[in-house]
């Protein structure tokens, strides 16, 4: 077993691969029967496999319903068929051959797969008991990697493999196998990590699109796209589509004769793998591949209800310590005291081994922490880079490397600013030395010469990489709830600093509250006449689109009423809001989508379907994805039905640090060149959150997906 120091190498770059096209091989693999026809006139114009042998001589220009033996026109009329879907027709009987019919579109062309039957398949009762015990067996669950363990087990009972492994998506993008199940005479990969170069970027997205991969034999030959000139032909979603001669050599190294791939996608992301291999060519036929890509999904609704549930114990946990905290803060002391009477608390809350107050140049320190000049600089250092927000690393001679020389002692830093006090307080972590166990040398086979064949790795033998410099991750709660505590100290400020009036100035303190009281008097009118002005304007705005009649005037008065109702809505909240550095983006869209709706009317209102999960961002980002939010829908009820009602998805997700707002449509599809206002205005606030906006044939329709961090990345 080799080991390596994570220090003792540059990382190498291996994107050869992720330029691979994988989607467009120009061949299948033989196990079956491709065809290829015009989707207007069902003609075939080409194919690949033993055609003349299985099928017919003459199958090229015949029509497809013909040489399927039913109406494949009615089969498509009936049901669409977009990216990523595939209807099943009925079995084709020729001779004493039975195949399975599968039928997806790419383009204008209609792709037919046929896969030889299975000689005993299941009944559909049967596999549907099957699967509901399995969900049952999944629900009793203890915690996810219980739950995944089950679910290795059941996917090897169901497909028969010799290994088959649950394979987690880490947030490098490399791969780690948290469960297991095989054959007791092969070795084992538990735990072993896989580097993100082994699954290329473009295999990951098809793995999205095409959630079940199956090569039964590598040692095949690939059957070509026939005649010439199909060689690009987008096989994206098809089953029977080559694989890449890298891939395959790769399972070659590893000692794999057959393998399948089954998808987890969890919110829409590739969350993992279901990784099967056999030492044999084995085929498992298509309702074997059905039933788990079905059960894939009931796992990865398993996997959403486990971590939701993981959430919520741990915000649960960091609520009740911080309730232990509140009541020794609001005493009559000053902040060194008051911090120092709840340091260990702090230091338990936060699992941090060390803390530290830095205020007016002196640092208190408790537990294990870096020297206190160093601590100072980490002070100011983060006070100037997150400035009046909180800081979180666990990685911090990354981004600050003169605290390389203490990482033992905190590879992980915490940090708020306490602005009330002019203070900074800060957790720190220890170092947590990894051993990284992989599944070979993942930079052994990594050449520097650019014009070098591509190759995969060689060698799988267990290989253990020392990480160095890191400790245990802060989490999205922990982050939060240091915002909290921010909050608490500054509650206790404000406490004391009304206590030394009181103390000091008694005859000065009823004009202090009367001033006091006057400012929010003052406060409350200026929001109540920006709120009248904002009315007004909208009332305007809604009586010339009224004058102007239907039109183009008309609309564009409807969208700056639009724009006007987000701006007027965001302002409510800021005001209105406990905490205005924060904001449930849920409950804001909902606010903000409840006031489009009146403004859209009844016919509107009735066909937005909204799913809306609870995201917590930063204020100033989530006025931006309003504004967006308001734009996108503002769009879709003006394109994708011709002015006219129709049905409107609205959905917003969370994915590790990253957000997904979603509006789509079952309309006309993207139109318009993007040049307008409401696009380039669209375009400065999406850049301005470091996201992007993804636009999807919906089939049919369009699907606008913004995509961005919750919080602003660090720069």
């Amino acid at each position: 077993m080799a080991v390596l120091s994570s220090e003792a190498h540059d990382d190498l770059d291996l994107t050869g691969c992720d330029r691979e096209p994988i989607h467009v091989p120009g061949s299948i693999q033989p196990h079956g029967i491709l065809l290829v026809a015009d989707a207007e006139t069902l003609r075939v114009v080409a194919g690949a496999g033993e055609l003349e042998r299985d099928l017919a001589l003459d199958w090229l220009g015949r029509d497809l319903s013909d040489l399927l033996g039913q109406d494949i026109c009615v089969l498509i009329g009936n049901t669409p068929a977009g990216p990523g879907g595939t209807l099943l027709a009925e079995p084709l009987k020729v001779e004493n051959r039975s195949y399975d019919v599968a039928l997806h579109r790419t383009g204008k062309l209609l792709i037919a797969e046929l896969e030889h039957s299975a000689e005993a398949p299941r009944t559909a009762g049967a596999l549907l008991a099957w699967l509901d015990a399995i969900a049952s067996n999944f629900e009793r669950s203890g915690d996810l990697l219980a739950l995944c363990a089950r679910a290795a087990a059941a996917f090897r009972s169901l497909t028969g493999y010799d290994r088959v492994m649950v394979y987690r998506f880490v947030d490098d993008e490399a791969g780690r196998v948290i469960a297991e199940d095989r054959d007791p005479a092969l070795g084992t990969f538990m735990h072993h990590h896989f580097p993100a170069t082994d699954i290329p970027k473009q295999a990951r997205a098809l793995y999205v699109r095409n959630r079940a991969r199956v090569i039964p034999d590598i040692h095949y030959t690939p059957a070509p796209l026939r005649p010439a000139g199909f060689e690009q032909l987008d096989l994206s979603d098809a089953a029977l589509r080559s694989v890449s001669p890298i891939h395959l050599q790769y399972l070659r190294n590893m000692g794999v004769e057959a393998s399948a791939s089954i998808s987890i996608v969890k919110d829409g992301m590739l969350w993992g793998l279901i990784a099967c291999h056999h030492h044999a060519p084995k085929q498992i036929p298509r309702d074997v591949r059905a039933a788990a890509t079905a059960l894939a999904g009931g796992l990865a609704r398993q996997i959403r209800a486990k971590e939701e549930a993981e959430t919520y114990r741990e915000r649960l946990r960091l609520r009740a310590a911080e309730d232990a905290v509140i009541p020794r803060t609001a005493r009559d002391q000053p902040l060194h005291q008051a911090v120092r009477a709840v340091s260990a608390d702090l230091q338990a809350m936060f699992g941090g081994d060390g803390l530290a107050l830095v205020q007016d140049g002196e640092v208190s320190l408790y537990g294990t922490c870096p020297p206190a000049d160093l601590v100072a600089e980490l002070a100011a250092w983060s006070r100037a880079h997150r400035p009046g927000r909180p800081f979180a690393s666990h990685h911090l001679s990354s981004v600050y490397p003169a605290a390389k020389s203490c990482a033992a002692e905190a590879s992980g830093l915490l940090s708020i600013p306490l602005a009330d006090e002019g203070a900074t307080l800060l957790w720190f972590r220890a170092e947590q030395v990894e051993e990284v166990e992989w599944a070979g040398n993942p930079h052994k086979a990594v050449g520097h010469d650019p014009g070098a064949v591509l190759t995969p790795r060689t060698s799988f033998e267990s290989w253990t990489q020392t990480v160095r410099g890191r400790s245990q991750r802060w989490s999205l709660e922990e982050v939060e709830a240091a915002r909290r505590i921010r909050r608490v100290f500054h509650e206790a400020h404000r406490n004391r600093q009304i206590v030394l009036l009181n103390n000091e100035l008694q005859r000065t303190l009823a004009d202090r509250d009367a001033l006091i009281a006057q400012k929010d008097i003052l406060m409350k009118e200026v929001d109540h006449r920006v709120q009248n002005s904002l009315q007004l304007v909208a009332a305007f705005l809604s009586i010339q689109a009224r004058e102007a009649g239907p039109g183009a005037v008309s609309d564009h008065l409807a969208e700056a009423q639009s724009r006007l109702a987000a701006v007027a809505l965001v302002h409510k909240r800021l005001y209105q809001g406990e905490e205005i550095a924060t904001i449930d983006l849920s409950r804001y869209l909902e606010e903000l989508l409840g006031d489009m709706k009146k403004t859209l009317g009844a016919d509107w209102s009735r066909r937005m379907r909204v799913d809306l999960a609870p995201v917590l961002v930063p204020t100033d980002r989530a006025v931006n994805i309003g504004l967006i939010g308001t734009e996108l829908v503002i769009n879709a009820t003006k394109y994708a039905y011709g002015g006219e009602a129709g049905p409107l998805d609205i959905t917003l997700e969370q994915h590790r640090d990253q957000l997904r707002f979603v509006v789509a449509d079952q309309g006309r599809g993207k139109s318009g060149d993007g040049q307008g206002f409401g696009s380039r205005m669209l375009n400065a606030m999406v850049t301005s959150l470091s996201g992007s906006i993804q636009y999807d044939d919906n089939h049919p329709g369009l699907c606008a997906a913004l995509v961005a961090p919750i919080e602003e990345p660090i720069r």
